[in-house]
C-alpha cells in the first residue's frame, strides 16, 4: 500500500439484524392466512421476513371479514384464535392522504380502500400483497409510473 493510503472497513450486523424489506399487505392478504384460506401458503412465503405495513383501515376490515365468518357459522375458537393471531402481527399501521386517495380512486375505479393501499405502496415505494386482481393491476401499474 501506498503510503497515506487508507482501507475502507465495513462492520455488519448479523443478517437477523438487518432491515426487514417492507411490503404493504391489504385485507386479502393477511386475512387468508388468519382464516387458513386455500392461499394461506402463498401469503406466508410471500409476506415472511417482511416488515408489513397498512393503512389504519385493516383493523376495520379484519373485523369486517370476522364477522362474515361467524355469520357462516365458522367454530368460535377458530375466530377468537385468528384474532388472538391478527393482534401478534406486526403491522405499522399508517394514515393516508385523503386527497391523493381520492385521485387514486377516480383514476383506476377503485373503492376508497383499495385506493388506501395503493396510496400507502406509493408513499413507501414499498410492493402490495394482495389477492384482489383488480387491485393487483391498478397497483402493478402505478407503483411502475413512479420516478
Amino acid at each position: 500500500m501506498k503510503a497515506g493510503a487508507r482501507t475502507l472497513h465495513v462492520a455488519e450486523p448479523p443478517a437477523a439484524y438487518l432491515p426487514r424489506p417492507p411490503i404493504v399487505v391489504d385485507c386479502s392478504a393477511i386475512c387468508g392466512i388468519l382464516f387458513d384460506e386455500p392461499w394461506r401458503a402463498q401469503a406466508m412465503e410471500r409476506l415472511s421476513g417482511k416488515t408489513l405495513y397498512a393503512p389504519y383501515l385493516l383493523h376495520h376490515e379484519v373485523v369486517s371479514v370476522t364477522l362474515k365468518k361467524q355469520r357462516q357459522n365458522w367454530p368460535r375458537e377458530s375466530i377468537a384464535s385468528a384474532l388472538d393471531d391478527y393482534i401478534q402481527y406486526q403491522i405499522e399501521l399508517r394514515d393516508t392522504d385523503a386527497p391523493a386517495q381520492f385521485a387514486l380512486a377516480l383514476r383506476y375505479k377503485l373503492s376508497a380502500y383499495d385506493a388506501a393501499y395503493l396510496w400507502l405502496a406509493a408513499e413507501l415505494r414499498a410492493p402490495l400483497a394482495t389477492f384482489d386482481e383488480t387491485l393487483a393491476v391498478a397497483a402493478k401499474t402505478h407503483l411502475a409510473s413512479l420516478p
